[in-house]
């Protein structure tokens, strides 16, 4: 389940989730786990923030921590997930 496979599918559902979303809205990581699956969710939690590290690295989107931009590789605890601004 967490092959390259599923971490395509991973980066696509985060998109997805914030394509549902006005422009300046963010998701958790969470909504994307959960979204996947409801009663192992807690387990997608790392392969979910891996989706979201590479598509930073790709320009596609910002990681979050109380409002303010952070590296996705040193985060520690929770964050959001948004498209990049300004």
């Amino acid at each position: 389940m967490l092959g390259r496979m599923s971490d395509e599918r991973y980066e696509q559902r985060i998109l997805e989730l914030l394509g549902q979303r006005s422009a300046d809205a963010s998701i958790c990581p969470s909504e994307v786990a959960r979204a996947e699956s409801a009663e192992e969710w807690r387990e997608l939690m790392e392969p979910v923030r891996q989706a979201a590290r590479r598509l930073v690295a790709q320009g596609e989107l910002e990681v979050t921590q109380r409002g303010a931009v952070v590296d996705p590789s040193t985060a520690k605890g929770p964050i959001r997930i948004r498209r990049p601004r300004g």
